[in-house]
């Protein structure tokens, strides 16, 4: 496993695509940003030299389905492709996988932890390592959507303003799912406000309490709810709600 070629593999992927398109630039940043977080995640939990690579190597492989789909329907919503299963579909149907790594030994891990990673939920996986990288890289990959959260353009990621966002309200289905410590579902949402939300329920999907630690140092739950200025009062209500029950849950930990 050499993850100075597998990077330089993935670079030269890249080049099918316009590194100059917000969406792009976006998600070669988060690419980046998962290897880097899955390595830190499993360094804070002391795996195996092995396990450190291949969870950085799951993470730069990830999203690559995603590349595809921008550039067909410039949209990361989930309907218009499942990037996942469009990503098992090149590394693993058409063989691209063997271009990052030469070894086939961790393919059922990799091609596992890939094609769950934006699961709904995580189930069905008996092996343990499979499910624990599973696990790692859905925590690094929310990780990251946290700095993106925080940094990046809203325009970009869901089309509005803050200010925007702000004046909208939650759909009652989808605050009722928040305050029962749940991930939304992608089908409930239905204004900006509702995406803005389920983005504070990546916290109740977190797996590791090494992820966790990160998130209360860096303190994202606080610096993504403080983004947007709540300028519609019930929606200011119900996020000061949202507030005090992350600060308990991210203070207990896992």
């Amino acid at each position: 496993m050499e993850l100075s070629y597998a990077k330089q593999q993935f670079e030269q992927y890249l080049n099918n695509y316009d590194r100059q398109d917000d969406k792009i630039r976006l998600k070669i940043v988060h690419t980046y940003g998962v290897a880097e977080l899955s390595r830190r995640i499993a360094e804070r939990m002391e795996l195996t030299k092995e396990d450190k690579e291949l969870a950085q190597l799951i993470g730069l492989l990830h999203d690559i389905g995603r590349f595809e789909q921008l550039k067909r329907f410039d949209s990361f919503e989930p309907g218009v492709m499942d990037h996942a299963a469009f990503g098992v579909q090149i590394l693993f149907e058409e063989g691209m996988i063997r271009r990052f790594v030469e070894e086939d030994e961790w393919d059922g891990i990799i091609r596992t932890a890939i094609a769950k990673h934006s699961d709904f939920k995580l189930e069905g996986i008996i092996d343990e390592r499979t499910l624990l990288h599973a696990k790692l890289i859905r925590d690094a990959d929310k990780l990251d959507n946290c700095r993106v959260k925080i940094t990046d353009s809203l325009e970009t990621l869901i089309g509005a303003s803050k200010e925007e966002v702000g004046r909208e309200e939650i759909s009652p289905d989808v605050f009722e799912q928040f305050l029962r410590k749940e991930s939304i579902l992608s089908s409930t949402r239905k204004t900006k406000m509702d995406y803005w939300l389920s983005y504070l329920a990546y916290f109740f999907d977190m797996n590791f309490s090494e992820t966790l630690d990160i998130v209360r140092e860096k303190r994202y739950a606080d610096r993504i709810i403080d983004r947007i200025p709540y300028t519609n009062p019930k929606t200011a209500k119900q996020m000061e709600i949202v507030g005090e029950m992350l600060a308990e849950y991210i203070g207990k930990g896992i």
